[in-house]
């Protein structure tokens, strides 16, 4: 029996994704010739690549809109430097939520002045920073809607004339947002989508070619807009692997839907959390609690051998918490079990009962 799988990326995927997908390792639409070994010019793979294009866009509600959307190579991390690179000419803003915010800031700096306009450095990111204000002069704003590290989640957006940048790859699909009031979001697939190797990059085209540097090709938006996705070879599998998971959203009844699970599971484990006099959460506002990343800790860490022991033995897997935090981290992606949960919250109580 597979385990209860709780890593924080590469996350868990649908059973269907993961059957479909080993199937296409050995012989892809029947072509007797394994998905990975077929050209990414071919006519088999290019469908696959535009089934994918097309079916993130309409699950964000952006066809027709004046979107693109990409799945190019490098990472959440290479989209830190990419995005300063196409729309950053002299001034942006960033709101500091943690890790991967704190490094977005620092390659933007090598393009640009960057505002932090608020931080929640200054108790280890355990919260979301709520009323700051957004400079009017900026290129554009640039957040991350869920730290996947410290369990945090922006649950509303600023209100800017300035085109909004969110990095989303710890929470993308998994909830309904109106999408049209990002002009760039991004996320790397291996937390929600897909397994490592690429990353989704959905960008309004109006926002491009506003900025007097000379972009490298490699990292211009523009170039890959042209190309499809395909000015260099793709990562083959994975973009296959992330369309199959869009796939199986659209069949789950696409976002609001799923998000209507993801809600269920994530207040399954906060209700144990805050019951159970064991444990305590991380995240100081419950407002500020991520969905897809529950961070917890142990009240007595003497109970940590005994705990450990427990849902080792219960079949779970990934659930312990970033270094920086310690503790305990469940995170709970779209395709992650309800029952995986009821397991978890399970075995905490049986802690309670051996204590």
């Amino acid at each position: 029996m597979k385990k209860h799988n709780f890593s924080a990326g590469p996350c868990v995927l649908p059973k269907s994704v993961m059957q479909k997908a080993s199937e296409a390792i050995l012989n892809f639409n029947n072509l007797d010739l394994s998905l990975i070994e077929i050209s990414h010019r071919s006519k088999d793979f290019v469908a696959v690549m535009e089934r994918a294009q097309e079916l993130a866009l309409e699950h964000l509600g952006l066809q027709n809109k004046g979107y693109k959307a990409l799945f190019l190579q490098g990472g959440a991390s290479m989209e830190f430097l990419r995005v300063a690179y196409n729309v950053l000419e002299k001034k942006a803003a960033y709101l500091n939520t943690g890790t991967w915010s704190t490094k977005a800031i620092k390659e933007a700096k090598l393009f640009g002045e960057i505002v932090e306009v608020a931080s929640s450095k200054d108790q280890n990111f355990n919260y979301i920073p709520k009323n700051y204000s957004i400079p009017s002069d900026i290129d554009y704003f640039h957040c991350t809607s869920n730290n996947t590290i410290f369990g945090t989640q922006m649950k509303n957006f600023p209100k800017t004339d300035a085109p909004i940048v969110c990095d989303m790859s710890s929470d993308i699909f998994s909830r309904q947002l109106d999408f049209s009031n990002f002009s760039i979001i991004y996320a790397g697939a291996q937390k929600n989508m897909g397994p490592a190797g690429t990353t989704l990059i959905v960008i309004k085209e109006s926002v491009l070619g506003q900025v007097s540097r000379q972009i490298p090709s490699l990292m211009d938006y523009k170039i890959h807009i042209g190309k499809d996705s395909m000015f260099n070879t793709p990562s083959v599998f994975a973009v296959y692997v992330s369309m199959l998971t869009l796939e199986w959203l659209k069949e789950k009844g696409g976002i609001t839907e799923i998000e209507k699970l993801n809600n269920k599971k994530a207040e399954l484990i906060y209700s144990e959390i805050d019951r159970n006099p064991l444990f305590t959460g991380f995240v100081a506002n419950k407002e500020d609690r991520s969905t897809m990343n529950a961070t917890f800790n142990l009240v007595d860490e003497s109970l940590a051998k005994t705990f450990d022991s427990l849902w080792q033995e219960a079949g779970i897997n990934g659930l312990n918490g970033h270094r920086s935090v310690g503790g305990y981290r469940a995170s709970m992606y779209n395709a992650l079990e309800l029952e995986s949960v009821q397991v978890l919250v399970e075995t905490m109580k049986e802690l309670e009962n051996k204590a």
